[in-house]
């Protein structure tokens, strides 16, 4: 009969004003994974960071093995064998993996002066050989992929004696080879002992990594399941506190005329790197034009020059015909160009501001909201109250400032209020982003209500269930180039992930750049 490795016993942790955690218990058995679901926001970090020594619980204990623990820092959740793989990796990039795995308990040579640089190596060398690792110890992690990299940073963990390994959502930023890799390297640490709990928010990737499921909801344990024994409902379900439709019901729509074109389109970063090199597409009315790619492969950039908020190194971007490469945010916005920002708090919204002045932005110079050069404040509160109902935000207080609301909260707010101007063009940059599964489905249903509309919808996510879904073309982007445009219907994951990954698939049939009618 299996142990328990860690049993974190009625933890609550509060902070002010918030109960992140209410009473939770979690039992993890020895040699096992096991999954953390949940949506952002429902206390599956913040019980990871108590196990981890971040936080001290306000109530409860922490067990490894059945012994009491008090963890005051990471350092003594370390020393007792738990390491934690962050969603954002903490490696530095010039170093090399031997130089990331042992920094800061390098082996020591000459009474300790020196770093013994082939003691090191040797090392990580064995280290990887123990665990089936394919890690190449002298490459600069700036010159490895993120799935490596993420491999190196649980070294580092397995380096410092790690029984426990806790994941945050570790598939984030992987393809989906990357993810099946990652997932044979659970089987292989848990076969030697290991124990691995890894927090998602994905319910096929929790059902088939993992031997057991708890879902938090609210900060509350709403059930522990038998991977094998249960299905995306049921975890849906328990996530949202009701039953959640699941799949997309995407019906057939004629396309018109390209509302959004964009040509050769080339844009530097804040490093003036060229992200984006030569890009072409356009995106029909009544069409999702998806893009498809590991972040940080030139969406950023893309969207910001076809939104206004960058100025591209060349090619131009054409609104219904007309040349906007140099126009304004605001005449786009004034055109009927819609925009849901990746960051919504950099992009989206003034933090400061309640819900009723972040409900005019951009629009406080239309005649909807200010006849006669006037702000109608009552008017855009009433407007604003209709978002608030229709997209759920809470708390539905108009008077509320955006930063008193959750993420998620923020995110909806955002999309009620560029969905709710009947645009022409909308641009969703992952629009999805930290809301629960029954708001994605309503998104979802607001986007595909607009297609239908003859709406042209650009949508870049890093959910590939998501895009794929929702397209009726999915570009795939990797290194700021189109690798491909394909038909999502007919194009497997596996063909995107390598796609995703920058290699070419004899296999794919590629859809025209320039789309044709439904």
């Amino acid at each position: 009969m299996s142990s328990l490795a860690v049993h974190l016993d009625s933890i609550t942790k509060r902070f002010p004003g918030v109960v992140a955690n209410d009473d939770v218990d979690l039992r993890v058995e020895e040699g096992s994974v096991h999954a953390l679901l949940g949506e952002n926001g429902a206390g599956k970090t913040t019980l990871m960071n108590v196990l981890y020594g971040l936080y001290e619980p306000t109530e409860g204990v922490v067990r490894l093995n059945g012994e009491a623990m008090d963890f005051d820092s990471p350092r003594d959740a370390i020393d007792a064998g738990v390491g934690m793989i962050h969603q954002h990796f903490m490696l530095v990039d010039p170093m090399t993996v031997t130089e990331n795995v042992v920094l800061g308990n390098e082996p020591r040579k000459w009474g300790g002066l020196a770093v013994d640089r082939l003691a090191s190596r040797k090392a990580v060398v064995d280290l990887a050989e123990k665990y089936g690792f394919d890690v190449d110890p002298d490459a600069a992690i700036e010159d490895i992929s993120v799935g490596e990299q993420q491999r190196v940073e649980i070294l580092k963990a397995l380096y410092r004696g790690a029984d426990v390994l806790i994941l945050d959502e570790p598939t984030a930023v992987l393809t989906p080879q990357e993810v099946e890799e990652l997932f044979a390297v659970f089987e292989e640490l848990t076969s030697q002992g290991k124990t691995i709990i890894f927090i998602s928010h994905k319910l096929d990737e929790a059902m088939n990594a993992a031997d057991d499921i708890t879902v938090l909801r609210d900060g509350v344990n709403v059930g522990t399941v038998d991977a094998n024994a249960t299905n995306r409902e049921e975890l849906a379900e328990l996530m949202v506190g009701r039953e959640v439709l699941l799949d997309v019901d995407k019906p057939s729509v004629s396309t018109g005329s390209p509302a959004l074109a964009v040509s050769e389109l080339t844009v530097r970063d804040e490093r003036d790197v060229v992200a984006v090199d030569g890009v072409s597409f356009d995106v029909r009315e009544g069409e999702v034009f998806g893009i498809a790619g590991v972040d940080g492969n030139g969406q950023s950039e893309l969207v910001e020059a076809v939104t206004g908020l960058r100025t591209p190194a060349a090619g131009s971007v054409a609104f219904d015909g007309e040349d906007i490469t140099h126009a304004s945010r605001r005449s786009r916005i004034a055109r009927g160009m819609a925009y849901v920002p990746e960051d919504r708090q950099e992009r989206g919204l003034v933090m400061d501001y309640d819900l009723v002045e972040n409900g005019l932005l951009g629009k406080q110079h239309d005649p909807a909201f200010a006849p006669n050069g006037r702000i109608d404040w009552e008017g855009t509160y009433g407007h604003v109250t209709d978002v608030i109902e229709e997209y759920d935000v809470r708390p539905p207080d108009p008077s509320a400032s955006a930063k008193s609301l959750s993420g998620g909260n923020q995110q909806k707010f955002i999309v009620g209020r560029e969905f709710s101007q009947d645009p022409e063009v909308v641009v969703a940059s992952h629009p999805t982003r930290g809301v629960d599964i029954g708001s994605v489905e309503f998104i979802h249903e607001q986007l595909l209500d607009l297609r239908a509309r003859g709406k042209a919808i650009l949508l870049v996510s890093s959910k590939l269930d998501e895009v794929q879904s929702l397209s009726d073309r999915l570009a795939v982007v990797h290194d700021g180039e189109f690798v491909d445009v394909v038909d999502p219907e007919s194009t497997t994951e596996e063909e995107l992930g390598l796609l995703m990954g920058g290699e070419s698939v004899d296999t794919v049939d590629a859809a025209p750049a320039r789309g044709d009618d439904a």
